[in-house]
């Protein structure tokens, strides 16, 4: 553009130079005819040249003007060129300072949601890290049944009192239980075991066609009744064992599968005297016992509360009498300030007749002066 206008800008110039080229070559032909004119001295001749040469005169002069004209012109097309470019600099360098700007903002939005993505890479490695952990330590037959025995531990802690339960105890028939939950007489204490039937539930949850799930399905129902006829056996013969027995499930989808896919293996648990419960359905069960725990407490101090409750009567009842006391002087009161005010109105009754009986005696000393003079003029 700038280039176009460069030249645009200098054929006026162009058409200068012919012009005076064009000057140049009519002077020399006059110059010549002038030499020949005056070797031939020919009159006609002369005055040919004559009017040649001022029309060349005149030609100088138009020219000469058309040169000052065309420079004034250049001068301006120069100023129009140059504003138009100052112009169009000004909106380049302002579009890319705009430009710019944005390209700061987009750039510092990318960097704030790249840092969002870096943080949330590490959060996703962090917990990656930590699924690994908990499949290797669920894949340990040992960590896994140390891992279901803390979460119902933590459990038992959080709903009860110490008092109330005691780890890893051996009953009367020297057998050791989990946790064993002390309800108060006449109920027998709890056993609560803790089982973790995870391998064969993941080999049926896993199974690649229906024959192999049903397969799968089998032994893991021949593991979940294991463990029930295994508690069963171990807990409830003892003395001042409650049924059922409690085994826990620290796994809520291996529960829910029990309920959904296997209700005889639920049935066939209650029948042997096992509840079967998960992590939700325990808190339930020790939220009752400690219902139950807070109820037999307050039968245990019911004598306790009837005799405070007997004091607080008596109480009552002294406060009774004193608000009557107290009542009576009030009235004693009221009738001592009615007196009062009869007494302060009979005052104020009295005093406003004095206070007459004084004006009356000034009216009349005022009209004894006029009676005198009056029988003095007469």
């Amino acid at each position: 553009m700038e280039e176009q206008l460069t030249n645009l800008a200098a054929s006026p110039l162009l058409l200068i130079g012919l012009s005076a080229a064009l000057a140049i070559v009519l002077a020399l032909v006059v110059s010549g005819l002038v030499m020949r004119n005056s070797q031939r001295g020919d009159p006609a001749l002369q005055a040919q040249i004559a009017q040649m040469a001022e029309q060349q005169a005149a030609l100088r002069g138009a020219l000469e003007q058309m040169a000052a004209g065309t420079q004034s012109g250049h001068g301006e097309l120069k100023r129009t060129l140059d504003e138009r470019l100052d112009k169009m600099g000004k909106r380049l360098s302002e579009g890319l300072e705009k430009s710019g700007e944005k390209t700061g903002v987009h750039l510092k939005t990318l960097a704030e949601r790249l840092a969002l993505i870096d943080r949330a890479q590490k959060n996703i490695e962090t917990l990656s890290h930590e699924v690994t952990g908990l499949q290797a330590l669920l894949s340990n037959k040992q960590a896994r049944g140390a891992f279901g025995e803390i979460q119902m531990q933590d459990l038992v802690k959080t709903f009860l009192p110490p008092s109330a339960y005691r780890f890893q105890e051996t009953l009367s028939n020297h057998t050791r239980v989990d946790c064993l939950i002390r309800l108060p007489a006449p109920n027998d204490d709890i056993a609560v075991d803790s089982k973790f039937p995870l391998e064969n539930w993941r080999v049926m949850n896993d199974a690649p066609d229906p024959d192999a799930k049903k397969a799968a399905g089998k032994l893991f129902t021949a593991a979940v009744n294991k463990h029930v006829r295994d508690i069963a056996e171990k807990y409830l013969p003892a003395e001042n064992i409650s049924r059922p027995a409690i085994m826990f499930l620290p796994s809520e989808a291996i529960y829910m599968d029990l309920h959904t896919h296997f209700p005889d293996i639920i049935e066939k648990s209650f029948r042997a005297g096992v509840a079967i419960v998960a992590p939700t359905t325990f808190m339930a069960t020790l939220h009752t016992m400690r219902a139950v725990m807070k109820d037999a407490q307050m039968r245990e101090q019911a004598h306790v509360i009837q005799r405070e409750v007997e004091v607080l009567l008596d109480d009552i009842s002294r406060l009774d009498e004193r608000v009557k006391k107290l009542d009576t002087h009030f009235e004693q009161s009221k009738r001592d300030i009615g007196q009062i005010l009869i007494s302060t109105n009979k005052i104020k009754s009295r005093s406003e007749k004095i206070g007459d009986l004084q004006m009356e005696d000034d009216a009349e000393s005022a009209e004894l002066p006029n009676i005198t003079k009056t029988e003095s003029a007469r």
